[in-house]
Order: C-alpha cells, then sequence, then structure tokens
C-alpha cells in the first residue's frame, strides 16, 4: 500500500494552543525494525489501539508508524466532542443487527464516554476536558419535527431521561441562550476537550511506557513486514489506522470516502459576552438542520464552531490545500453571527479543516483477520473521539484473542458496501451535500418541499 503525503496543513487553533513541552515530535524508524504489532496511524484509532495493547500486555513490542505526524488527521483537528453519537441511528442499527446489538451498541458507547473521562483524568491527557453534555437546539418547525422523531427513537428503544431529555426554551436558556430558539434535546454523554493536546499528550504516555512511534511513509505491506520510505519493520500482525486516508491506499480506494469538516475559531470573547451567551459548564452545541454545524466554549473563552458543507473532490483527492474554504468559513461566520448576534463583529482568527472518513452506509467498522494477522479500523463520519477509544480496546482484544464483551458488538466484522466508481460518486455525493443545503434554505424561508429533501438524503446512505 501506498500513502500519498498531501500538503502541509494550516495549524488549526488547537495545534496553535500547544505549549512547546507538549507536542510531540516524532523520527524515522531505525533501517530495520522487529516488532509484534506494527500499527499504521499516529491518530486516536491506532494510539488507542497501542494503549489497550500494552495496558493488556506490557511485553509486547509495538510500533505505530506515522507519515505527518501525531494527530495529524481529523485526531489532532476535530471539533473537540467526545460524545456516544453514532452516525447511524438505533433503527438503522436494528435494521442491520437487531434492536438488541442496536441498544448494547449505543449503551456501550454512553459508558465508553466515561470510561474516556476516567484515563483522561488519570493521566492527565486533557487538564480541560469538561463532561459538559451537548445541547441541540431547536429552531425552527421543521427541526422541532426532526427532534421529536429523535426523542421518540431513543424512548423506544428503552433510553430514559437520564440519557436524552427535552428541554423547553427557558430551561435550554439555562445553558446557552441563542436566537430564535424554541427548546432543545440535552444529553449528559460528551466531554468537550481540546483534542490536539490530548494527541499529543497520549503520544507522550505511550512513548513513556515504551511504544514506539515513528514518522514513517508506508509503501507497501506484505505478509510479514511495512515497507517504508524510511526502512522496514517486520511484524507479524498489523493494523490499519488511516481512517480519510485509507482513500489514498490501493485495494482500499472506494472503502471510505474523505469529506472535508471545516471550522473557525473566535478570539477571546469578553466575560460580558459569554455571560450572554451562557455555556458556564462548556456544554458542546449543535442544531437540528442537515447541514450539519457543532461548537464549543474553549477552555481559554473562545468559540470553536465548526460545519460541512464543503465540496467532495473528484477521485476522493485530499489535499492541505483543502483544509481550508473561503465560501465555508464566510458562511460559518454568518451563522455563528445569527445563533449569538450579541458577539458582534468580534475577529475570527482561525480557521481550519480536515478529511473525515465517510462509509458508504455510514456504518464504523473494526475488522481483525486472525489468520492473516492483518485488521482495519474506522469510518466514524466526524464522531471519532469516543468511538476511537471504544474501537481501539476491541481491536486488542481481538489481536490478544481475548472473549470480551466488545468483540461482539455489531461493528466487529461489519463490512460497508463499497463507494460507486467516479464519475458516479462525485455526483452522487456534491449531489446530497446540495440536497442538505436546500432543505436547510427552504427552512428557513419557511417553503414547503423540506420532507421530499430529507426522504432523499436517507434515501442516498441508507439511513
Amino acid at each position: 500500500m501506498a500513502l500519498v503525503a498531501p500538503a502541509s496543513s494550516p495549524a488549526s487553533l488547537w495545534n496553535a494552543d500547544l505549549s512547546e513541552t507538549e507536542r510531540v515530535e516524532i523520527d524515522a524508524p531505525p533501517c530495520d525494525l522487529d516488532v509484534d504489532v506494527a500499527i499504521i496511524g499516529a491518530g486516536f484509532s491506532g494510539m488507542w489501539t497501542a494503549w489497550a495493547l500494552h495496558e493488556a500486555d506490557p511485553s509486547l513490542r509495538i510500533a505505530i508508524l506515522e507519515r505527518d505526524g501525531v494527530g495529524f488527521g481529523a485526531s489532532g483537528r476535530n471539533g473537540g466532542w467526545a460524545s456516544a453519537i453514532s452516525a447511524v441511528s438505533l433503527s438503522g442499527l436494528a435494521k442491520r443487527h437487531g434492536r438488541d446489538q442496536a441498544k448494547r451498541l449505543q449503551h456501550t458507547m454512553i459508558d465508553m464516554v466515561g470510561d474516556l473521562h476516567q484515563v483522561i483524568s488519570d493521566h492527565d491527557l486533557e487538564p480541560g476536558a469538561v463532561r459538559g453534555g451537548t445541547v441541540d437546539l431547536i429552531r425552527s418547525k421543521v427541526q422541532a419535527r426532526r427532534a421529536e422523531a429523535h426523542l421518540d427513537e431513543w424512548r423506544s428503544f428503552g433510553f430514559g431521561q437520564e440519557h436524552l431529555r427535552y428541554l423547553d426554551a427557558s430551561e435550554t436558556a439555562e445553558i446557552l441562550r441563542t436566537s430564535a430558539t424554541t427548546g432543545s434535546l440535552f444529553t449528559p454523554h460528551c466531554l468537550t476537550i481540546q483534542p490536539a493536546r490530548l494527541a499529543h499528550r497520549l503520544a507522550r504516555l505511550l512513548i513513556g511506557s515504551g511504544v514506539m512511534i515513528y514518522r514513517g511513509e508506508v509503501r507497501e505491506v506484505t505478509s510479514d513486514q511495512v515497507v517504508c520510505v524510511e526502512g522496514t519493520v517486520r511484524a507479524a500482525k498489523v493494523v490499519m489506522a488511516t481512517e480519510a486516508y485509507t482513500a489514498q491506499a490501493p485495494g482500499h480506494r472506494r472503502d471510505v470516502i474523505p469529506i472535508y469538516s471545516l471550522m473557525i475559531a473566535t478570539e477571546p470573547l469578553s466575560d460580558e459576552v459569554w455571560s450572554e451567551i451562557g455555556l458556564e459548564g462548556r456544554a458542546t452545541f449543535a442544531d437540528f438542520r442537515q447541514n450539519i454545524i457543532y461548537g464549543q466554549r474553549t477552555a481559554d473563552g473562545r468559540c470553536a464552531f465548526g460545519g460541512r458543507g464543503a465540496r467532495y473532490h473528484f477521485g476522493s483527492q485530499i489535499s492541505g490545500a483543502f483544509d481550508t474554504d473561503q465560501q465555508i468559513r464566510r458562511w460559518l461566520g454568518v451563522t455563528l453571527r445569527e445563533l449569538f448576534p450579541m458577539i458582534g463583529d468580534v475577529a475570527i482568527e482561525y480557521h481550519w479543516g480536515g478529511p473525515l472518513a465517510i462509509p458508504r452506509d455510514l456504518h464504523a467498522h473494526v475488522l481483525w483477520d486472525r489468520a492473516s494477522g492483518r485488521g482495519r479500523l474506522g469510518g466514524y463520519v466526524g464522531d471519532g473521539v469516543t468511538s476511537t477509544f471504544l474501537a481501539g480496546r476491541t481491536m486488542a482484544d481481538l489481536i490478544l484473542e481475548r472473549d470480551s464483551a466488545l468483540v461482539g458488538l455489531p461493528w466487529v466484522g461489519h463490512r460497508s458496501r463499497r463507494w460507486e466508481p467516479e464519475p458516479l460518486r462525485w455526483l452522487g455525493v456534491n449531489t446530497t451535500r446540495s440536497m442538505a443545503k436546500v432543505s436547510d434554505r427552504l427552512d428557513e424561508r419557511r417553503w414547503p418541499g423540506v420532507a421530499l429533501a430529507d426522504r432523499v438524503l436517507s434515501a442516498f446512505y441508507g439511513k
């Protein structure tokens, strides 16, 4: 397999916020290296897999090979949510795996939020992490119908008020105050984090425990070794943890597609402005529009705000040139001020982004072939901070042949159907991207047709 290196990514707020003592720089591997397990990718998937393996068996020789740098991809550039969200709805999971398995995966994800917080606290991996929950705002009648359907679905699967509850306008305003909000859904199951800090501190923890992390550009994986430009690593067991960059690997080009999610961050807001907005507990926030938005109050008093909507690039291209987009930046700025008019003309100091891995059915996977000693995990659709923690622990159990509850989860062994070849892929993905924008525009203008647009989107991804 060969991965083509992208141009350097612009610095995000998260990267700029790291101190020099926190940054982990990695060197090329020795010319020849023998290990028990080689992991390709030093993002959260790869590093949590290494962490779980080392916790279970400290004698294992583990090497992580990373082409660009610790947390270079989505792990270090995301919105800073460690949530219990799955891109596939409970009903969608039940159709594929049955109701019991759907409930089991969701309950496990909820448990993982707490477990992840405990590990972060125990090892001082992210001092600013807080369990503030998530507020999904309701800002129109269409959004109210979507929220009601979502809440009804969770209730039908046995999830109660302690997991998800409706808040009216006044209750919502006790958490945050935005324009045109009539209510919200609130879940306590989300951590607010600084993702690059978590990635680099986790890498430092691993290195300190004996896990090797090297800068290596993988050229080929054979039956018993990983061949890098910089050297050869012999390993009986290899895990591919390359997320969106999987789309660049021969044999995997249609397994996932890279979709860009982009962010902005304001200058630090004054205490007076934050007193108007709220978010004292640093809950993350979103709403029920189709063109996804997400935000948080950072530990240093900024608003970090992101959204989807960037176009898919023909042939699943990935490039540092796509990490910013002035049209999306403007849209994010306008949307942020619509939500929070009280911020006025506050400066937008940062704009960045990166690619997410999107499987054809939006379903994440943990794959392990015991016979060949090869595995792959990923496809989190932008909700990967908690999912990677669970997936890494699951992969470790599979490698070590431990009959744990995790190895029976429905994403183990799940294989999404492959994406269509080009140009069908480009046409389909960008058409649905435009359809999401049309749906939101119709809703904003109170025009009919939203339900039809929503059905087209659901049909495309098989939700």
